[in-house]
């Protein structure tokens, strides 16, 4: 399957744990791999396969996928939803948009924008609440703050 831009082929940064944990399953896919002697088919250098080294079957992946929302008391939802909860905690921690733009391999940040524009109440308000605390001194009674060259008294 060919990405739907260029934008979709991309090297990504994974978080440490994930990486280590990628390693270690080329590991164990190598002795998987060592384990199926001739049968190990692995064509098109998959991450995850049958224990043959041939595509994971779409059913068989299904129902993990439901087993594994199931075991973690979490409510159904398809596959591609986690990606769309990815992109909405990245956003809500205010991890820029154009860094999600490009984790989620869209090509123009409005794609990003526009799909994910449920989470931007909640950075406006941050933002608004970031501009207050820039502009008014909290222990101040929420007063504007004085300049330091401004003589007291003088507008």
């Amino acid at each position: 399957m060919h990405p739907k831009s260029r934008a979709g082929r991309r090297t990504i940064v994974l978080p440490a744990a994930l990486a280590a944990d990628l390693r270690a399953h080329r590991v164990a896919q190598q002795q998987e791999a060592d384990a199926a002697g001739n049968l190990w088919r692995n064509d098109h250098g998959l991450v995850f396969t049958q224990l043959t080294g041939h595509p994971i079957d779409p059913s068989a992946d299904h129902r993990a996928w439901k087993n594994l929302l199931k075991a973690a008391g979490v409510r159904e939802a398809r596959l591609h939803d986690a990606r769309h909860t990815m992109a909405s905690l990245l956003l809500a921690q205010k991890v820029h948009p154009r860094v999600v733009m490009e984790i989620m391999g869209h090509s123009q940040i409005s794609l990003t924008l526009g799909t994910y524009s449920h989470v931007a109440p909640e950075l406006s308000t941050d933002a608004a609440d970031q501009m207050g605390a820039t502009l008014w001194d909290r222990e101040n009674d929420g007063r504007p703050q004085n300049d330091p060259d401004q003589e007291p008294g003088s507008a």
